[in-house]
């Protein structure tokens, strides 16, 4: 029985986790060392309590019942000692989560199972640094995360059959749809993703069409809810460039990251965080504070 679930991470990610494990009734720690980045956490979490009351997607009742469920916690200890459940929500750095997952085993009780939020890394290295192969798995969630419905629950080689199942549960107490998948890079949806993301690429790089005119073939002509690079603005160009190279390295040519792209991470144009990636949003800004 999970009960209490704690995030790793207060980045837009993290943040969003814990915003849908409060509202599927979980108590929710979302911890992060850097407590200024856990106070922007709490403000933007409370701006989507606040739009989703003003549109009907919840009822006051549930808005207080979530903000009583999540608490933001700066000790890793105090978060990581009650925990049934820890989903890291950190960078897509081998390092990163490395030293996350061996500070957690000190403190976190025999039975808590090991989550790992990554588009493309592998869960049976990540289960490694704990020690908890059969205890650890991926659930790939996707951005915005109070919006996008489906969690991507991926296992290890040793994860048991036993925590794949209770975190599908959980995943579905979050209100989401799921698919288990076993290993392999990328998954199935990043592995898709990359492909067309890097390929519209490399057509503006050849001049085939502007950014809006590929976005908009993709999105009518193929149906996709966004089209490639108002994904990549959104998801951060850096993040992309980082799971082409992972996928490039592992699955060959096909995932070589468009020179185009590269350049555009080296300029720091990497999307919405930093106001500027394929599309320009610095003009937003400028219409919205006029």
């Amino acid at each position: 029985m999970i009960e209490t679930i704690m995030v790793v991470g207060s980045g837009v990610m993290g943040r969003g986790i814990a915003y849908v494990a409060a509202v599927g009734g979980f108590r929710v720690s979302l911890y992060d060392a850097n407590e200024a980045a856990l106070k922007n956490a709490k403000e933007e979490l409370y701006k989507i309590f606040d739009k989703g009351l003003a549109r009907g997607k919840i009822t006051v009742e549930e808005v207080e019942t979530a903000k009583n469920n999540l608490l933001f916690v700066p000790q890793l200890e105090e978060a990581a000692r009650q925990a049934d459940l820890v989903i890291e929500a950190v960078p897509e750095k081998t390092e990163i989560k490395k030293a996350v997952f061996e500070s957690l085993e000190q403190y976190v009780p025999e039975h808590c199972l090991f989550a790992t939020n990554t588009s493309t890394m592998s869960p049976t290295e990540i289960g490694s640094y704990g020690k908890r192969p059969e205890k650890s798995i991926a659930m790939h969630f996707f951005n915005p995360v109070h919006k996008m419905p489906l969690v991507e629950i991926v296992r290890g080689l040793e994860t048991s059959d036993e925590t794949a199942e209770v975190v599908r549960q959980v995943a579905e107490q979050m209100g989401k749809e799921t698919v288990v998948i076993n290993e392999f890079p990328g998954f199935v949806t990043s592995r898709i993703s990359c492909l067309v993301g890097n390929e519209a690429f490399y057509m503006l790089q050849e001049g085939l069409g502007t950014p809006e005119e590929i976005d908009k073939a993709i999105k009518l002509g193929l149906n996709y809810p966004m089209g490639p690079f108002e994904l990549v603005d959104l998801v951060g160009l850096d993040a992309r460039l980082n799971n082409l190279k992972y996928l490039h390295e592992k699955l060959g040519e096909k995932y070589r990251p468009a020179p185009l792209l590269e350049q555009y991470v080296k300029a720091g144009r990497l999307g919405r965080k930093s106001g500027k990636g394929v599309y320009d949003y610095t003009k937003e800004k400028e219409v919205l504070s006029k």
